[in-house]
């Protein structure tokens, strides 16, 4: 390495005091002991789950991309969205495993683009997280009405939010213990399913039916869109998924919010971020695989208007094998899942509205917290959103929930667009002030190619997330404004508080990669080995299904 170039993680003592100084002024709440501060409580097992958020998209909402798009058009759209999620996530990976600092992206934002653009990406994504709590409390509703519809909609909600909020108010730790739990029985069910979806399509199951590719052949690999003929129906059956794939991979950045909590962060998080890929293969390709193999699209069943789990694919596929009991079985895994993806919403709108208030783009009250760390007055103010679940008592739980993932879909989008914007910028700086970035914690030789793929392909599909209503005679209120409002408010919140800070980009060249490395250096420190047994059992589970 030439003597002009830098490492970006190696601060000299100097530099190291006037850092501690530059962070007291910077941060006097969010990253000093004292009153206002979040405690690193999640260890590597828990950052390892909370990163595999597997929520009710894939084994609900892909009964509605099977039905419009076709085996071939749900998997190519699952793909497609595939390789924009691992974009991104090795963009943020890059950032967050440098600067693990709390507010995540939203304060890299600030600190290597404008603050316009982190009070944007700030009140985008707390909506996103605010609006997909009640989309999951919803979604839960419609699992357990598998079982009984007799009771109204209104009690299953109010006994899910409780279990989330309770969760939450124990504080990071016990989510973290929490989420480890719930997110081990969503690895260990798509991963049976998949199993379990190999063995029936070879003729495995109770009837001994050999499926194969039937499905794929009739009713056929794609579906006509609307009835629309030709390669444009086709083509427009395989867009239809993308909306319906983005909700299914939202949140897979919830490591950049919980990296201000996480112990040991830069050797935690690039584990959890390195093999992202995998996970993406394995249980997203590899559950939309067997979907297709298994139900066909134009089975009856694929309606989540019902309003219960007898859509979900995987539900319909056990019972057209004869397995009488494992639905239920399934449905019960399945409704861990979304009090999973519920807890992990909470937990990730709290934060950043605390990340919020940090940044002085909220009010102060949401940096109040216990003295063990506990964001109190923002986890009370986001779970108050939960109610917006009880629309579902008189909309129907299966359509509601279809409108807060489009506005989640969207939302989550445009996070993902915020995220590799910033991680251009961030790129432009390492490259203007000569840092090697091969002595980083977490590196992409692929970038910044990938983050630009990522940052257009977002876009686009946000811009043409709700082009269904405009076909003719489909035209839906509804879905028109739970597509575009979330979009149109990106740049209305941009725009305003350009307006308000009159500040102009962060130039490349006085970019900030020096404040809070000695603090963050400080607490590195090797894994200790497992305990016992059950540790070491642990630790084997989630390095080979967890993937980090």
């Amino acid at each position: 390495m030439s003597s002009n170039e830098k490492h970006p993680h190696t601060v000299d003592s100097k530099q190291a005091d006037s850092t501690d100084v530059e962070s007291a002024n910077e941060f006097p709440a969010a990253e000093l002991h004292g009153a206002g501060t979040l405690k690193r409580q999640l260890k590597n097992r828990h950052i390892a789950m909370i990163r595999c958020v597997i929520g009710t998209g894939l084994f609900l909402g892909t009964a509605t991309s099977l039905r419009n798009a076709g085996p071939i058009g749900l998997l190519l759209g699952y793909i497609t969205l595939g390789t924009i999620c691992w974009s991104v996530m090795v963009s943020l990976g890059e950032m967050v495993a440098y600067l693990p600092i709390p507010g995540g992206h939203i304060k890299l934002a600030e600190r290597f683009v404008d603050p316009a653009l982190s009070f944007t990406m700030g009140w985008n994504y707390w909506y996103n997280w605010v609006i997909i709590l009640p989309a999951e409390l919803s979604a839960s509703a419609v699992l357990i009405n598998y079982w009984n519809k007799s009771v109204n909609n209104a009690v299953w909600i109010s006994i899910c939010m409780v279990v989330v909020i309770v969760i939450n108010m124990f504080g990071a730790g016990v989510y973290g213990e929490a989420e480890f739990i719930f997110a081990s029985i969503k690895v260990i069910t798509i991963t049976g399913l998949i199993i379990l979806g190999v063995v029936l399509d070879l003729g495995g199951g109770p009837t001994h039916d050999r499926i194969g590719f039937r499905y794929w052949k009739n009713p056929g690999p794609f579906v006509q869109y609307n009835g629309i003929t030709g390669s444009t129906g086709k083509f427009l059956g395989w867009w239809s998924v993308m909306t319906q794939a983005a909700f299914s991979f939202i949140g897979t950045e919830i490591v950049a919010i919980a990296a201000g909590e996480a112990k040991n962060p830069r050797r935690n998080l690039p584990k959890a971020i390195r093999r992202v890929y995998i996970r993406i293969l394995l249980f997203y390709i590899g559950g939309t695989i067997i979907i297709g193999l298994l139900v066909p699209s134009n089975n009856e069943g694929l309606d989540l208007a019902d309003g219960t789990a007898a859509s979900s694919p995987f539900v319909i596929a056990i019972k057209n094998a004869g397995i009488r009991s494992l639905p239920s079985v399934v449905n019960a895994a399945l409704l861990t899942s979304a009090w999973s993806a519920a807890s992990s919403d909470l937990y990730t709108s709290s934060r950043a509205l605390y990340g919020l208030a940090v940044s002085g783009n909220a009010p102060k009250v949401f940096m109040r917290t216990t003295r063990k760390g506990l964001p109190f007055v923002s986890i009370i103010f986001c779970s108050l959103f939960s109610a917006l679940a009880y629309m579902s008592v008189s909309g129907g739980a299966g359509k509601v929930f279809g409108w807060f993932a489009n506005m989640t879909s969207v939302a989550g989008l445009m996070t993902w667009f915020g995220i590799s914007l910033t991680y251009l910028r961030f790129y432009a700086g390492l490259k203007a002030q000569r840092f090697d970035r091969s002595t980083m914690p977490f590196a992409s030789s692929l970038q910044p190619y990938a983050a630009w793929y990522a940052m257009i392909s977002s876009f686009i599909i946000c811009l043409f997330s709700g082009w269904s209503v405009f076909l003719k005679g489909n035209w839906d209120q509804a879905t028109f404004v739970t597509n575009y409002f979330p979009l149109m408010l990106f740049p209305v919140l941009y725009i305003g508080s350009k307006l308000y800070y009159k500040k102009s980009w962060v130039k490349a060249e006085d970019m900030d990669f020096v404040t809070n490395i000695a603090e963050i250096e400080a607490e590195m420190y090797d894994d200790p080995p497992p305990k016992n047994k059950l540790e070491a059992f642990w630790a084997w589970l989630v390095s080979v299904f967890v993937l980090t």
